[in-house]
């Protein structure tokens, strides 16, 4: 009689262990897009203009922020372990510059070790401005208030 409880022990002791490897297992999420080496190998500096590169590549991710004159293919790899945040393995930047008349001058490649960290807006709002609180702001201003200032000139 022993037995078949031992067995039923041994297939729970098993679906646990492998339910907890299952989520130990690391998902990996590829975002944005960047053309291959042989893709690149078709566009010629000075020759292909903007409407060339788009048919053999397709049409950039980002194009220059403070002008038209680069497009930006970005491309990124996330690895996610578990319970922790999202950690980035790779990413390729194809910056692909043009000229004043729209020709290419320049295919840039850039990868993660190439890069740096860099915050362009934090969008970090300065709660209490004044060092005092929200509803002492509020009740200051009773009495501060006076007709004239309602009146038109």
């Amino acid at each position: 009689m022993g037995r078949p409880r031992a067995g039923v022990a041994g297939l729970v002791c098993v679906a646990v262990v492998s339910v907890t490897l299952s989520a130990c297992t690391p998902i990996i999420r590829n975002h944005g897009y960047a053309p291959t080496e042989a893709d690149l190998e078709e566009i010629v500096v000075g020759v292909d203009t903007r409407d060339t590169v788009a048919d053999v590549v397709g049409s950039p991710t980002v194009s220059g922020v403070m002008r038209d004159n680069a497009w930006y293919y970005v491309e990124s790899r996330w690895r996610t372990i578990g319970y922790r945040a999202p950690e980035i393995t790779d990413r390729q930047v194809v910056a692909i510059s043009f000229d004043r008349n729209g020709t290419v001058a320049n295919i840039e490649r850039f990868g993660l070790e190439d890069g740096r960290v860099i915050a362009l807006n934090r969008r970090v709002t300065e709660s209490n401005i004044q060092g005092i609180s929200f509803l002492r702001q509020l009740l200051g201003n009773i009495g501060q208030v006076t007709p004239e200032q309602f009146t038109a000139n």
